[in-house]
């Protein structure tokens, strides 16, 4: 999982800044969830989970697996 913070502690992310982010972060996902955690109506932190989905095996018709 990806915490995407400001570069500084004291670095407010003003509401561009927070859009753009979340905009780029989702643009570099194939799968997963992108999360926007708003604290006293402020987006403070967003989190970016990634999922790899694998192929599933082709089934045999002649064995029935």
């Amino acid at each position: 999982m990806s915490d995407i913070r400001p570069k500084s502690a004291g670095q407010e992310l003003n509401n561009s800044n927070w859009l753009e982010i979340v905009k780029q972060q989702v643009g570099s996902l194939r799968y997963g969830v992108v999360e926007i955690i708003v604290h006293d109506s402020q987006v403070t932190q967003i989190e970016k989970t990634e999922r790899l989905r694998l192929d599933k095996p082709s089934t045999d018709s002649k064995t029935g697996r």
